[in-house]
């Protein structure tokens, strides 16, 4: 397929940190488009993503999209529902797509738009605690899960290339509706995030000698609070878009919770292993 031209002629990626670094770097690694137009809000992170070979050129936004065959939105949620519009208004052909972690708002945002079946919302499953154009990675998006959203009011040459595209990266593609999509997030990976910040507040609170956390630190403290180094820019308005399901989430987390606290008052210990039992069967699930 790669052997004689590009799927896409010439890519517009909008919002040029982590994801949108490393989807430019896939993109180009595998042959998947001849021209990359960048555009940021940031002009370091323009610049940044220039002198990374990121991108070819620079453009404004309207411009940008007017002279792109695909356009990829890799923006802060709350960003992209407000830009979204905006890039549509300029499109005619061209193939859209977003990366964005919450997705009901933004198909909301455009269900009247006249050109709304040119945009398939996606959402690549992937993600570090790390932000900027020096954060992108090579090879990110091989052997990960990309969900698309409400496939059936995006035209089919839309959803054949975007499906060629990310296969060709190495995704495995999963279909859902915009609401179940943002109820399974919450899930998986909201709630982890709100764990991972709790917990490093809860640190920083009761551990005052900061070379204490260093000294004594092991792997496992390590992974679990990785997710608190993720900038509070992108996340804040995760949790905010999808308010209402992260909340369900959490107020069952704090009821898990709860029961280890009351485990412990209790000096249960029959009921301390039984709680533990039961999560051990986590690992089963992600085994399958």
């Amino acid at each position: 397929m790669n052997e004689n031209a590009p799927i896409v002629g010439t890519t517009a990626i909008i919002g040029l940190g982590l994801i949108g670094g490393s989807m430019a770097l896939a993109l180009k690694d595998k042959q998947l488009t001849a021209h990359i137009i960048g555009t940021d809000l940031s002009r370091e992170h323009e610049q940044k993503a220039l002198e990374l070979g990121l991108v070819d050129e620079i453009l404004p936004l309207k411009e940008a999209v007017q002279k792109a065959d695909l356009v990829v939105l890799a923006v802060p949620v709350n960003a992209c529902v407000q830009l979204l519009p905006i890039v549509l208004d300029e499109v005619d052909k061209q193939v859209v797509i977003d990366t964005g972690s919450t997705k009901t708002n933004l198909v909301n945002a455009v269900v009247h738009h006249s050109k709304r079946s040119r945009y398939l919302p996606t959402h690549p499953m992937w993600g570090t605690e790390f932000s900027g154009p020096e954060a992108a990675v090579h090879g990110a998006f091989a052997n990960k899960a990309v969900v698309f959203c409400n496939r059936e009011e995006s035209d089919r040459d839309v959803l054949d290339k975007v499906d060629e595209l990310y296969q060709t990266i190495g995704m495995h593609i999963i279909h859902m509706q915009s609401e179940a999509h943002d109820e399974h997030v919450a899930y998986i990976s909201h709630i982890s995030h709100i764990t991972s910040f709790a917990l490093a507040n809860t640190v920083l609170e009761k551990e005052k000698k900061e070379e204490a956390i260093f000294a004594l630190a092991s792997a496992g403290f390590e992974s679990t609070v990785r997710l608190a180094k993720s900038p509070s820019t992108m996340w804040v308005p995760i949790l905010l878009q999808n308010r209402e399901n992260v909340l369900d989430v959490l107020n069952e987390h704090i009821t898990q919770l709860e029961k280890f606290r009351d485990s412990l008052e209790s000096k249960d210990q029959k009921r301390l292993g039984e709680l533990m039992q039961n999560a051990n069967k986590i690992g089963r699930v992600l085994n399958k």
